[in-house]
């Protein structure tokens, strides 16, 4: 029986590269006729006309699917819908709408698949036009995520990537709603096979992710694969302890046994109190991060809303 590969595109404001991106992926698929294709664009609730340039191509191209969010519920989100749409297919690539991930290069993805990696990740080795402070929070941000989650997470991965139905079947599983896709896939391990290239600049339009929903995603990613930022806080109350303990000692030998007046008692007051209410604030604010979390969990709301779906097989 002929394999399927179903290609999931999130879209969020990319009315400009929609067009172009089908193009490509037409050439691309057509170079490799022994699969079964269909393309699922994921219309995260873009507020231009990005959904009636979708709406006109599955009318034209029998391959596309489209899923219409009721509203923006982020990339992350978009992506998990649309590998639950493709649970049939024996494979999925993930690839996102900007041009920056380049179609052509999922001949190589589906090589390394047949060769027997269940899942295929891309390393961007450059990107054009990226601004430096951008490379190094993403440099930091992977080197505390292997440091305090445990995970083996390679720098300059992307969401470009092929999974086998076996992964994907093992996703779908997964019911947490505080996600990072790419984070939960790693997690999982697998046989792995990695492809390099290097990104173009955005072909169209501004980027979707700004660098307050980027914050937003490294520490929501930073709380649901790791504990350490709580142990953190019990480290730092340890170590404030003692040093504001050995301090007050040392205020009350120079007070008491020296005769030495060199701190007023409403300094070591003040010295005591800073410490420990400082410690006190940043150990609430981490446990609250974590009780925010077990709160989205608990509502158990549904993960996304489609409001309208087009071509339901294909």
């Amino acid at each position: 029986m002929t394999k399927k590969i179903s290609i999931v595109i999130p879209v969020y404001n990319e009315a400009g590269n929609i067009l172009n991106l089908h193009s490509r992926l037409e050439r691309v698929v057509a170079s490799l006729p022994k699969f079964r294709w269909e393309y699922i664009f994921v219309n995260d609730g873009s507020p231009d006309h990005s959904y009636g340039i979708l709406r006109e191509l599955a009318q034209a191209d029998s391959k596309v699917k489209v899923l219409d969010f009721s509203r923006n519920f982020g990339k992350e989100v978009a992506l998990t819908a649309g590998t639950h749409e493709a649970k049939d297919s024996d494979a999925v690539i993930c690839i996102d709408a900007d041009l920056q991930h380049p179609p052509e290069l999922i001949l190589t993805l589906v090589q390394k698949w047949e060769e027997g990696a269940e899942v295929v990740v891309t390393i961007r080795t450059e990107i054009e036009k990226q601004p430096l402070f951008r490379r190094m929070g993403s440099y930091l941000y992977y080197w505390l995520m292997r440091k305090m989650s445990g995970i083996d997470l390679k720098a300059k991965t992307t969401d470009f990537r092929l999974y086998d139905k076996k992964v994907v079947e093992v996703f779908i599983m997964v019911t947490e709603r505080e996600r990072m896709f790419r984070g939960i896939m790693d997690w999982m391990g697998f046989r792995r096979s990695y492809v390099e290239f290097k990104a173009d600049a955005r072909a169209e339009g501004q980027a979707a992710y700004s660098y307050a929903k980027l914050w937003r995603l490294a520490v929501s990613s930073l709380t649901a694969f790791s504990l350490w930022p709580l142990r953190l806080a019990g480290y730092l109350g340890i170590l404030i302890s003692t040093i504001s303990g050995a301090l007050f000692i040392w205020m009350l030998v120079n007070y008491l046994v020296l005769k030495v007046w060199i701190y007023t008692p409403l300094a070591m007051v003040v010295v005591i109190n800073t410490f420990l209410i400082g410690i006190v604030l940043m150990a609430l604010g981490l446990v609250a991060l974590y009780v925010g979390i077990i709160h989205t969990e608990v509502i158990n709301r549904p993960l996304y809303i489609v409001r309208e779906r087009l071509h339901e097989k294909v």
